[in-house]
């Protein structure tokens, strides 16, 4: 009786071969200097339209989500959690409002950058009394304002804010409506408001 010889296993060596090609793909990726760990964005620009608080009808989006970049109604002002930006209008002006503003503890907080473009204002301050949290902020046209959102659970886990740009586009005080551009970065805790390289 004579021997066959051994067949080579094609599965294990189809197998083999998809690891041995992800492992040298991880290793050439890190090799490149890029991080495996980095979210990559884009900058994408939107616009909202927000309604004053004051104004009498109910069920109008009042509040903006930055995060998840929806308007939101606020129905009461200790309905936190889902928003970091009401708008108001006090003094015969239309005000953008941080939780606090209306008493609630929150990490939301504004910032002002005068002087600046929207393009031009690539990081959010690091400087914590940079943002506003207490107390109402007049929205002008020509000012660029930075917003740091409320914290929320970011991946594994972690207590995240993130860190997003608003341009006043129409403030009308009297029809008590006030429309902007934004962006946000989705990486947590990161000032950065342009994708990295």
């Amino acid at each position: 009786m004579t021997r066959q010889p051994a067949r080579p296993n094609t599965r294990l060596f189809g197998r083999l071969t998809v690891v041995v090609a992800a492992v040298l793909g991880m290793v050439a990726t890190t090799a490149c200097g890029d991080d495996p760990f980095v979210i990559r964005w884009t900058e994408s620009p939107d616009t909202v339209l927000l309604y004053s608080l004051a104004r009498p009808e109910l069920n109008l989006t009042s509040a903006f989500n930055f995060n998840s970049k929806i308007p939101v109604r606020v129905e009461a002002a200790s309905a936190t959690g889902s928003w970091d930006m009401a708008v108001d209008t006090r003094e015969g002006r239309i005000v953008m409002l941080p939780p606090g503003a209306l008493g609630v503890e929150s990490a939301a907080g504004i910032a002002e950058m005068p002087g600046m473009a929207f393009d031009e204002v690539i990081e959010a301050p690091a400087d914590t009394a940079a943002y506003v949290t207490d107390r109402a902020v007049p929205a002008e046209i020509g000012t660029i304002y930075v917003v740091r959102t409320a914290r929320r659970l970011g991946a594994f886990n972690t207590r995240c804010v993130y860190y997003g740009k608003l341009e006043p586009l129409a403030v009308d005080p009297v029809a008590g409506t006030f429309r902007f551009k934004f962006d946000v970065s989705p990486v947590c805790n990161d000032r950065r408001l342009i994708p990295p390289d």
